[in-house]
C-alpha cells in the first residue's frame, strides 16, 4: 500500500491493486503538496464536517462517485449538495461495513473522537451528527487507526483490546486537537508501535509539532513516521 499525505488531515491510500482511499479531503489547505492531482477516489471516509475535512468531498463526489463512509449527519448533508444517494453509506460510532471484496477488500469501523462537529453552509453552523475516528482493517489483517480530530479519551483503550491498530495516525498541533503531551498518552492507551503525525503546522496557531511527540515516545519504543507532504510511503 502506498500512502499520501496531503498536509493537515489529509490522507491518499491507494492499494496493490490500484484502489484509492481518500481521508478528510481538504486539497486547498496550506500544507497541499503543489501540483499534486487526486487521480481517482473508490472510497471516501470522512472523520466529522468542518470545514478543512470536508472542503472537496462534494466536487471528488461528483467526479469519481466514490463510496463515501461518514456519520450518518454528514451523509444527508452529502445528499443535499447532491452527491448521489446510492454512494452514500450512513453509520454510526460502532459500526462496521466491508467495501470490496477479495484484495482490495476494507472493513471500515467508526470509533468515537472527542471533538465538535458543526457543518458551515453558507452563512450557518447546522448540526453535522458527532466527529468520530476510523479503523480500517485490510483483507491481509492489518489496521489503521484514523483519529480524525480529537483529544486523547480514555476510550482509546478499548480501541486498542477491541482492534489493536498496528499504524496509527494522529492529530498532534494543538488547539483544535491534541497536542504532542496528549498524543503521547493516546499512543500509551493505543499501544502503538508507529504512529504518523497529522494536523500540525497548517497555521501558525498549530503549534505541536511531531518532534515534540517522538520526544516524549522514544523512550516507549514507539516509531514517529513523519510524512512529507506529497511524498507517497509504502507500509
Amino acid at each position: 500500500m502506498q500512502i499520501t499525505w496531503l498536509g493537515h488531515g489529509t490522507f491518499e491510500f491507494v492499494f496493490g491493486t490500484g484502489k484509492r482511499l481518500i481521508a478528510d479531503p481538504w486539497t486547498e489547505n496550506p500544507k497541499y503538496p503543489k501540483g499534486y492531482e487526486i487521480e481517482g477516489a473508490d472510497l471516501m471516509i470522512l472523520s466529522h464536517g468542518h470545514f478543512d475535512h470536508i472542503h472537496d468531498a462534494v466536487p471528488l463526489a461528483k467526479k469519481f462517485q466514490p463510496r463515501i463512509a461518514a456519520i450518518f449527519e454528514l451523509c444527508n448533508w452529502l445528499e443535499s449538495k447532491g452527491v448521489k444517494k446510492d454512494t452514500l453509506h450512513p453509520m454510526n460510532k460502532g459500526g462496521t461495513q466491508l467495501f470490496f471484496d477479495g484484495q482490495d477488500a476494507v472493513k471500515v469501523t467508526m470509533t468515537h473522537a472527542v471533538h465538535s462537529c458543526g457543518i458551515l453552509d453558507g452563512d450557518k453552523i447546522i448540526y453535522g451528527g458527532e466527529a468520530a475516528g476510523f479503523v480500517l482493517t485490510f483483507a491481509d489483517g492489518r489496521k489503521i487507526y484514523f483519529a480524525g480530530d480529537t483529544n486523547v479519551f480514555t476510550d482509546m483503550g478499548l480501541i486498542r483490546e477491541l482492534y489493536a491498530p498496528d499504524l496509527v495516525l494522529l492529530p498532534v498541533g494543538d488547539l483544535f486537537t491534541m497536542g504532542p503531551k496528549e498524543a503521547a498518552a493516546a499512543c500509551k492507551l493505543l499501544g502503538a508501535k508507529k504512529v504518523i503525525p497529522m494536523h500540525f503546522g497548517t497555521f501558525p496557531a498549530l503549534t505541536g509539532t511531531p518532534e515534540s511527540l517522538e520526544a516524549l515516545v522514544k523512550v516507549l519504543g514507539i516509531e514517529v513516521w513523519t510524512l512529507e507532504p506529497g511524498k507517497s510511503v509504502s507500509w
